[in-house]
């Protein structure tokens, strides 16, 4: 009993601490409403519906900010998000016994650009990122197709957070 009657004040004095000294979340934004359109990203893949799930995936993370809304149209919009899928490759990690790849990789190269819509400037803009992501194959076809899948939705994830995270450090440059 007596160490729980130390450890509540040590542990309230810690959270007045660190309210006071300041401290916020980087990644959420509480500032002036903003509305973001994002345009359909461009797919120069062979991967159907991809752009799709990129634009859903990143509506799901600006969802998180309060402040921030997704349009599909440019009109009352303050910043444009635009992209492009340049290229995925579904290169082999490892092979088993009849040489038969057992891992392989999931490598999606893309870029995108991040603009204030009044006045031009530019927030974020990658030319030429590249996400890559590993997965097991299996012996059955359906197997193999599902964790291509899983590694494409996780690159998909990745990348909508890191967008987000860095609108988030760019937004209050403004």
């Amino acid at each position: 009993m007596k160490t729980f009657k130390r450890i509540v004040p040590l542990f309230i004095s810690t959270i007045l601490l660190l309210a006071s000294c300041g401290y916020h979340n980087p990644y959420v934004y509480s500032g002036p409403a903003k509305t973001i359109y994002i345009t359909e990203w461009k797919n120069r893949t062979s991967e159907l519906s991809l752009d799709s799930k990129i634009y859903r995936s990143l509506a799901r993370w600006y969802q998180k900010a309060g402040s921030l809304h997704v349009s599909k149209n440019k009109a009352g919009a303050d910043l444009i998000l635009a992209g492009e899928i340049v290229s995925i490759s579904l290169p082999s990690l490892g092979y088993g016994a009849n040489r038969e790849s057992v891992q392989n990789r999931v490598r999606m190269r893309v870029r995108y650009i991040l603009k204030d819509i009044a006045s031009g400037k530019v927030l974020i803009e990658e030319t030429n990122e590249m996400w890559d992501e590993p997965y097991l194959t299996s012996s059955g076809v359906f197997g193999s197709s599902e964790s291509e899948k899983d590694a494409m939705d996780t690159i998909i994830d990745q990348l909508s957070q890191k967008i987000y995270q860095r609108t988030l450090v760019e937004i209050p440059k403004l």
